[in-house]
């Protein structure tokens, strides 16, 4: 048993830390020197950046912007200063979604099977993503629910989400796709008709569950029993939860915009590969796209016709575009470099960091907090060595809500930044537990 002494210093030892930590928090941070590129507005050269108790207090030229009292200063000089970036589909996290007992699970929830000590946010923070859009798989028609994570320190997944209740609030959206990943055996559709099918009927169930909660008008006696797999797909009926559709194909990405005009929920198409044939349609929809870019062959058959073009085409039709790594397709630390394919190919740069940066967050409606430096915004930005596209700069640190959470110099950072596999397996394993 401990003693009373020890127990008292170890009690005051604690609160000293923990005042420390508050302290730190509170103190304005003040990075000087650096292009700053806020997104909203014309990059700053020279320019001041202030954050403090997590959020943007002030940015600006250095002649406009003051240097609060007792803050501690950064010396940015030569860098380049952007939002953090927001990455709209990943599977970082080591999570899973459905099996193959049914094709379609809106009841599966991947905030139910994240491990929030993964090593694998290490590789994001590394890219310099700190906000992830992380999703089921996808192999069935509906792999379940996603969840919205920002990439603060935590040891449990409420710690890492941004909604405050993990257990029955709205965390995220729901992952569909449509293709040949849920072109399986009975009791999977096997056909793309069969697979629209499937999907309408489950809404039209959901319509059907709604009414009867509507009618019972909150007694308990009249209310129907629940249906934990309907019940998300109500709150998608009702424009409470995004629907983030996997979609390579043409015709498929045609299916996927009569189903959101049929049911009108909120949509956001995920790849879209050939996005180059369905600008237009998409556009004239009003539906925003999340593609990828790939610097190799490969993959599946119905993604054979991708081209790195679809952002500008996507561009000049006037789709709110983003980017995502679908990590592990690719790897969450090259997401700036993987951009770049697409400015190479002809997307305006500036639409490009709006496509890792506002435009995600937009889709994800996280834009109130995330995805340009604005006052009153959450203090998530990254340090650059240099200009956005180029092979040769490197995120140097990235900073979540105040708060440095990678930074290359450390040499422990370092090796999530720059080694193989091995450094996500626990060999490499820096942690301290």
């Amino acid at each position: 048993m401990i003693s009373n002494q020890k127990f008292l210093h170890s009690l005051g030892l604690a609160f000293m830390l923990s005042t420390g930590s508050l302290l730190a928090q509170e103190q304005p941070h003040v990075f000087k020197g650096a292009k700053i590129i806020p997104v909203v507005g014309q990059p700053i050269e020279n320019g001041v950046l202030v954050v403090q108790n997590g959020k943007i207090t002030a940015v600006g030229t250095a002649d406009k912007v003051r240097t609060p009292k007792n803050a501690k200063e950064f010396d940015v000089t030569g860098k380049v200063l952007m939002p953090g970036l927001v990455d709209t589909h990943s599977h970082i996290g080591e999570g899973s979604g459905g099996d193959s007992s049914a094709p379609l699970h809106p009841d599966v929830r991947i905030v139910d099977a994240i491990n929030p000590l993964s090593d694998t946010f290490k590789r994001a923070l590394a890219g310099g993503i700190t906000t992830v859009n992380v999703m089921p798989g996808s192999g069935h028609l509906m792999s379940g629910q996603t969840v919205y994570l920002k990439m603060r320190e935590g040891k449990t997944i409420g710690d890492l989400t941004f909604c405050d209740d993990v257990v029955n609030g709205i965390c995220g959206g729901m992952k569909m796709a449509n293709g040949t990943n849920p072109m399986k055996s009975a009791p999977f559709p096997g056909t793309r008709a069969k697979s629209a099918a499937m999907v309408r009927q489950l809404f039209l169930d959901a319509q059907a569950y709604n009414k009867k909660v509507q009618a019972a008008k909150g007694k308990a006696d009249k209310m129907p029993e629940r249906k934990p797999n309907l019940e998300p797909l109500v709150e998608i009926l009702d424009g409470k939860r995004i629907v983030h559709f996997h979609t390579h194909r043409y015709d498929d990405v045609l299916t996927a915009l009569r189903l959101q005009k049929e049911f009108g929920f909120k949509l956001v198409l995920h790849h879209v590969s050939e996005a180059w044939k369905a600008a237009d349609e998409i556009a004239k929809a009003g539906v925003p796209a999340s593609i990828i870019t790939l610097d190799s062959p490969g993959g599946k058959a119905e993604a054979v016709e991708v081209s790195n073009a679809n952002g500008a085409v996507l561009e000049e039709a006037g789709v709110l575009t983003a980017f995502h790594t679908d990590d592990g397709i690719t790897d969450s630390r090259l997401f700036m470099r993987n951009v770049s394919l697409a400015v190479r190919a002809g997307m305006s740069r500036e639409k490009a960091i709006e496509g890792i940066t506002i435009a995600g967050a937009k889709m994800l409606e996280l834009d109130n907090r995330v995805g340009s430096l604005e006052k009153g915004k959450d203090a998530d930005f990254i340090v650059l060595s240099g200009e956005p596209f180029s092979v040769h700069t490197k995120v140097e640190q990235t900073w979540v809500e105040g708060q440095k959470r990678f930074d290359l110099s450390n040499p422990e950072d370092k090796a999530y930044a720059t080694g193989g596999f091995r450094a996500y397996d626990g060999v490499l394993h820096y942690h301290a537990h």
